[in-house]
């Protein structure tokens, strides 16, 4: 999922028309998504080795089948060459499991929500240091953030911002936001988000004549 020239348009047009009525600035930016989950797919990986270790405990025949492809002549099987069968078992599992979580869908489908929440958030908040934080005169520069593969959506405000507006007020334009968005729709649910942010601005922060458009109005993709 990405966002054409129209969308930018969109999200573009929003955020200039919110800003028309507040001296708060809206930061939009759009990424595919917010972190590789690198860590996720090893515990995966890992938790693989264990069960594959704890089917051969259960089920020790295995083994001893594996070393008799080995040794097909064998009465026994050595402690050794059940240990090396073991050994195969567990790396092919591991291996297996590192390939299929390549496939980035199935590690977010496997990745816990609570995880993935976190990393949005660290990853919004970082993006918000660098593009909008103290970098408006009142300190009133906000940040609306989407990571299209979690479809999940932060806003991050400033010092000024945030010492007047509750967290939960934010709560229409995140929900307008990510309903758009599972309905395959980014553009218009950020366009949407924009039009809800710039209206709780406006009440907090009227536009005066001395206001300076001091960040970009174009939607940022990364």
């Amino acid at each position: 999922m990405r966002l054409g020239q129209a969308d930018q348009a969109t999200v573009s047009a929003a955020v200039a028309a919110a800003e028309a009525r507040t001296n708060g600035e809206i930061v939009t930016v759009v990424a595919p998504r917010s972190d590789a989950y690198h860590d996720v797919a090893l515990h995966w990986a890992v938790l693989a080795i264990l069960g594959m270790l704890a089917s051969l405990a259960a089920f020790p025949q295995v083994a001893e089948r594996g070393w008799a492809l080995v040794d097909p002549w064998a009465t026994r099987s050595p402690t050794g060459g059940l240990l090396a069968v073991a050994l195969v078992l567990v790396t092919a599992t591991f291996l297996l499991a590192r390939l299929l979580l390549a496939w980035m869908p199935l590690r977010l489908a496997l990745t816990p929500g609570s995880t993935e929440a976190r990393r949005v958030r660290r990853r919004a908040v970082e993006l918000f240091r660098v593009a909008a934080e103290r970098r408006t005169k009142a300190r009133t520069g906000v940040l609306l953030y989407l990571s299209l593969a979690e479809r999940r959506a932060e806003i991050v405000a400033d010092e000024a911002i945030h010492s007047r507006v509750a967290p939960e007020v934010w709560g229409e334009a995140m929900t307008a936001l990510l309903m758009a968005t599972r309905d395959g729709r980014p553009g218009a649910g950020m366009a949407a988000a924009v039009e809800r942010i710039g209206a709780v601005l406006a009440k907090h922060f009227p536009r005066t004549e001395d206001d300076l458009n001091e960040l970009s109005d174009r939607l940022v993709e990364l």
